[in-house]
C-alpha cells in the first residue's frame, strides 16, 4: 500500500489503501489548507517530476533541496563528522541519485528534524540508509504521521550526538521546537543549524521569531527570549536557514542578541520580563 504525501506540507503519511481524508498539520493554524483543497500523492509520483540539487555549503556541510519546488520548499543539510553524518531537516523526495550521493559524501548515521513541518518523508529516508536513527523531541510526538521504530523521541533542553554535534530546544515555533549546533562548521567558531525555529531573515542580517510564518502570528516575548537563552550557552559564528542561500555567514551570535531586541521593541514588550 502507498505512503501518501501531502501536497501542501510535504508530509508523508502511514500507508493506507486510500488516500486520508485530512492532513492535520495543515489544519493546524500554524500551516494552511492549499488554496484548491486537500490533495495527495506518492513518492513514486514525486520522482517522475522532481529531483534533487545537492551542493556544498561549507566544507563538511552539503545542502539537498528538491526542484522544481515541492511542499514548504526547504532542504536538508548534511553534516559530515567522524563519528557518522547527521541529516539535518528532511525532505519528502529521496530517490536513487540522492541515496548515492549522500553515501558518496560517508553515507548516513542519524537524522534530526527541528520541528513537524520538515517531518516530510523522514521514514522513507531513514529507511533508505538502514534504518538510521531519527531524533525528535518528544514534546511533538503527536505530529507525527508515520510512526516507525526508527523514530526516537528525546526530552529535556539538549540532546548531544557525536562529536560534539548538540540538539537544542527552543520552542516557540512548536513546542519541540530544536536547532542544531554543529561546533566544527564556521571553520571551528561553530554553526547553528536553525530550520526556521530561528527564522533567518531576507537581508540576512537578522533573525526573526513566529508562531505561524504563513499566517504571521508572532511570538510573545517569553517564547523569544526562551528561544534566545537556550542557545546563548553555545559558541556560534554562522547560522543557515531553512532554504538554499538563507544564511548569516558570519557574527550570528550576535544577529541573534541584536534581533531579540528588535523583535521585543516592536511588540513592545522591551525590558518588561515577560
Amino acid at each position: 500500500m502507498p505512503h501518501f504525501i501531502c501536497t501542501t506540507c510535504g508530509t508523508q503519511y502511514a500507508e493506507s489503501p486510500e488516500q486520508p481524508e485530512r492532513c492535520p498539520i495543515c489544519e493546524d493554524e500554524r500551516q494552511y489548507l492549499g488554496w484548491d483543497g486537500q490533495r495527495w500523492m506518492t513518492l513514486d509520483q514525486l520522482r517522475a517530476d522532481h529531483t534533487n540539487r545537492i551542493r556544498p555549503e561549507e566544507p563538511g556541510l552539503t545542502g539537498i533541496g528538491t526542484q522544481p519546488k515541492f511542499g514548504i520548499g526547504q532542504r536538508a543539510l548534511l553534516v559530515q563528522s567522524p563519528g557518522g553524518n547527521v541529516l539535518w531537516d528532511c525532505i519528502p523526495l529521496v530517490d536513487e541519485a540522492t541515496i548515492q550521493a549522500v553515501n558518496d559524501l560517508g553515507g548516513l548515521a542519524a537524522i534530526a528534524v527541528s520541528h513537524p513541518h520538515y517531518y516530510s518523508s523522514m521514514v522513507e529516508w531513514s529507511r533508505a540508509f538502514g534504518g538510521v536513527p531519527i531524533y525528535l523531541h518528544a514534546a511533538d510526538r503527536r505530529w507525527v504521521m508515520r510512526p516507525d521504530p526508527v523514530i526516537e523521541f528525546w526530552g529535556g533542553e539538549t540532546k548531544e550526538l557525536h562529536d560534539g554535534i548538540t540538539l537544542i530546544r527552543c520552542g516557540g515555533h512548536f513546542e519541540g521546537g530544536t536547532v542544531l549546533h554543529w561546533p566544527a562548521g564556521a571553520d571551528g567558531k561553530g554553526t547553528l543549524l536553525a530550520g526556521d525555529i530561528l527564522q533567518v531573515c531576507m537581508d540576512r542580517r537578522h533573525v526573526s521569531f513566529m508562531y505561524s510564518y504563513p499566517n504571521y502570528i508572532p511570538l510573545p516575548a517569553g517564547a523569544v527570549r526562551r528561544a534566545v537563552a537556550a542557545v546563548e550557552p553555545y559558541a556560534f559564528d554562522r547560522i543557515y536557514g531553512f532554504m538554499f542561500d538563507l544564511a548569516i555567514p558570519e557574527g550570528a551570535k550576535e544577529a541573534v542578541r541584536r534581533s531579540a531586541d528588535r523583535y521585543l521593541r516592536m511588540i513592545g514588550a522591551e525590558g518588561d520580563g515577560a
